[in-house]
């Protein structure tokens, strides 16, 4: 095997095209870095070099890379079944996964639990799964063409499938397919950024509130779904809101006849403190999308968990009543096998106890980057930082949800990798979501890092 970093850099650009990259600014200004394989919270490149993963890889990654035990799992079920059809047929890790979901789900008191799980294989796709079953359930009730609206919130993001990037609203990923999109309605953001406490973050989050209920007052009847991201919006910077929205939307929801949508495709499985945002607020979703960590990185697969009374309103002769949205990949044994694994190991080791733990280890860590001359804020909900810097000029038409953008955030970006860190900003947000194994002095060096990012920055100021 050929162990020259040059020689696959040079295959891979002969060959690839990368997602969410302006492939000019390859192999110059945007390094690509071959990675051989990984160990833990590291990454290893073919030269050797290791760079620790500060985001997980997009956010996937639970528990480190090439974790054995999901590894084993994945190998055990290859030697039995590696792929089946999902309709007309069954296998027992997309039943055992199901049970397990709907057994850990968020739960409501005195609400009818969410009962019923559907397999998509990646998270865009779950999003398009959930917003056409609330459309759909409301069509074969006979309120269509009326519910035919969908809310979202400001500076959301949800995918780039057709129908997710309708809901989202980052501007750079929108504009070139306007024409295609959706016709959706947009409630502020209830994102705390700038609040000096809890209690003024749960005063706007309040005050977003107030406005959705004019927003839906203004619709009646129109919105079949509204969908958001609970507790921190990833993709639009890191912006964080207080728990209390989401009780305020959930009963809006309710006093509208509207499915809430919860998108916990990046804030599932223990990112928030929790194993999924929504406990936090002691309410629950009717859809709840799952991704990105439901296989602890390994593979892709999505989980789209509903409630009994949405499965009941597609039982009827009728096939045309019936959800017919399907993908080859449902539910595929591999990726169920090592979802369970995963969840295995949330359990065995009690991953969220010790995650606050880590949190903590991170907060003191960044709480000195909130006196730099440069930086806007620093905010945390469980192992999610944000560092978000004052803005940079070129950036401010995008907002914060541009990667790597600018001469700044590619200047932020390299020096991060000199230091051996992985790290992409959003543009003006350098963030921290680490793998749940990271240790102290590996958490040091995300700092240190992060110190250099900001202070390249303060260079191109």
């Amino acid at each position: 095997m050929i162990n020259d970093a040059d020689h696959w850099r040079s295959r891979d650009l002969a060959v690839l095209w990368h997602p969410c990259t302006q492939m000019r600014e390859h192999p110059d200004a945007l390094p690509l870095l071959p990675v051989a394989r990984g160990d833990g919270a590291w990454l290893v490149g073919h030269d050797g070099r290791r760079t620790l993963d500060g985001v997980s890889s997009w956010w996937t990654n639970l528990h480190g890379h090439a974790e054995p035990r999901i590894a084993e799992a994945i190998a055990r079920q290859a030697r039995t079944l590696e792929q089946v059809i999902l309709a007309g047929f069954s296998h027992a890790p997309a039943v055992e996964l199901a049970e397990r979901l709907l057994a850990v789900a968020p739960r409501q008191p005195g609400r009818a639990p969410l009962a019923k799980v559907f397999y998509a294989d990646n998270g865009s796709a779950g999003v398009e799964v959930a917003l056409k079953m609330a459309f759909h359930w409301y069509r074969n009730r006979g309120d269509e063409p009326r519910r035919t609206k969908f809310v979202a919130l400001t500076n959301s993001y949800h995918g780039e499938t057709v129908g997710a990037l309708s809901v989202g609203d980052i501007p750079l990923y929108r504009r070139v397919y306007a024409p295609l999109l959706l016709d959706v309605l947009f409630a502020p953001t209830p994102d705390a950024f700038g609040t000096a406490d809890a209690r003024a973050a749960a005063a706007r989050a309040e005050d977003a509130a107030d406005a959705l209920a004019r927003l839906l007052d203004a619709h009646p009847g129109e919105v079949c779904a509204l969908i958001l991201e609970p507790l921190v919006q990833c993709a639009g910077g890191m912006r964080m809101h207080h728990p209390v929205y989401l009780k305020r939307v959930r009963d809006l929801c309710d006093a509208h006849g509207v499915f809430l949508i919860a998108d916990e495709i990046a804030t599932g499985f223990g990112r928030t403190g929790s194993l999924f945002a929504f406990e936090q607020a002691g309410v629950q979703p009717d859809l709840m999308c799952l991704s990105k960590g439901l296989t602890g990185g390994f593979l892709p697969l999505c989980a789209v968990l509903a409630t009994q009374q949405i499965y009941d309103g597609f039982l009827d002769d009728s096939r045309e009543r019936a959800f017919l949205h399907s993908h080859s990949y449902s539910g595929n044994p591999l990726a169920c096998a090592a979802a369970l694994a995963s969840l295995d190991i949330l359990q065995q080791d009690d991953v969220i106890a010790r995650n606050r733990d880590t949190a903590a280890t991170m907060a003191a860590l960044a709480a000195p980057f909130a006196a730099h001359p440069l930086v806007a804020e620093v905010r945390q909900t469980g192992m999610i930082l944000a560092i978000e810097l004052r803005p940079e000029p070129e950036n401010a038409d995008d907002g914060n949800a541009v990667e790597i953008a600018g001469r700044r955030g590619l200047r932020m970006y390299r020096a991060a990798l000199d230091r051996g860190v992985l790290l992409r900003p959003l543009g003006d947000v350098l963030y921290w979501m680490p793998p749940y194994c990271v240790d102290d002095a590996q958490l040091a060096l995300l700092a240190d890092a992060t110190h250099a990012s900001i202070e390249e920055a303060a260079r191109c100021a």
